[in-house]
């Protein structure tokens, strides 16, 4: 017996994605990205200079940070103030370096960028749906900080989304959510560009290995949802130099 899909989903259908782009006042670039119930704040900011090791280069730097807001769950998550989960550090370091792909840190010069990725809701793809919105915030930040005249040009070279898939009764499936997140036996997350190229693949087996022969489904999948992702991306930034 297959898998039913909680929501009446394709194997290989996305949840609805949707951008609410500016949604705040103050970020140099903001976005709420939505898929499905999963709904996280983006927002981008800038000031001059970089880490240390990055003085005198002429390059800049993004950073990522990731918080779950307490109320995000069924059951309320304790806050991390003083010490960060091995979870949390985990997913903002992968974040940041998906974003940092899409970059020419030389053309952004000495400035960073700090990108924030604020779960509101989450029924899993949390840091998939950071990096697709992560993507659009950043796009909008480069376009504003282009019209105020900070950058002389665009210092994005690519575009980069993220989906999860995983494997259900041996049968591989897109955009997994929390029902299906947990009963999972194979738990893929992948980055890709518009190119096709691979940015990272985050993936374990949770009950059982797997065959090379699924890695290869599993990675077919992915990257029909990410197409589907960046498609997305572009209408949202329609009259936006990517």
């Amino acid at each position: 017996m297959s898998w039913q899909r909680p929501d009446g989903r394709q194997p290989d259908q996305m949840r609805p994605i949707s951008f609410e782009q500016g949604f705040t006042r103050f970020a140099v670039g903001s976005v709420l990205a939505k898929c499905g119930d999963t709904q996280v704040l983006c927002s981008v900011t800038v000031q001059p200079g970089v880490p240390k090791f990055l003085t005198g280069t002429g390059r800049g730097w993004l950073t990522a940070e990731y918080r779950m807001l307490p109320a995000a769950t069924p059951q309320r998550q304790e806050r991390e103030l003083l010490k960060l989960s091995g979870r949390t550090q985990e997913i903002q370091r992968l974040i940041g370096r998906s974003l940092r792909a899409a970059l020419d840190l030389e053309a952004l010069g000495e400035r960073t960028l700090t990108f924030d990725a604020d779960v509101l809701q989450a029924d899993a793809g949390t840091r998939t749906t950071a990096i697709t919105g992560g993507f659009v915030a950043l796009a909008d930040a480069i376009a504003n900080l282009l019209q105020q005249g900070v950058l002389e040009r665009s210092p994005i070279r690519e575009q980069v989304a993220a989906v999860s898939v995983g494997i259900l009764q041996g049968e591989p499936f897109l955009d997994l959510n929390y029902i299906e997140d947990v009963a999972a036996e194979v738990d893929f997350n992948v980055v890709m560009n518009d190119r096709s190229g691979i940015i990272e693949i985050q993936g374990t087996a949770e009950s059982r290995s797997f065959s090379r022969t699924q890695l290869n489904q599993l990675m077919d999948v992915a990257q029909k949802g990410i197409q589907d992702l960046l498609v997305a991306q572009r209408q949202a930034l329609q009259g936006t130099s990517l």
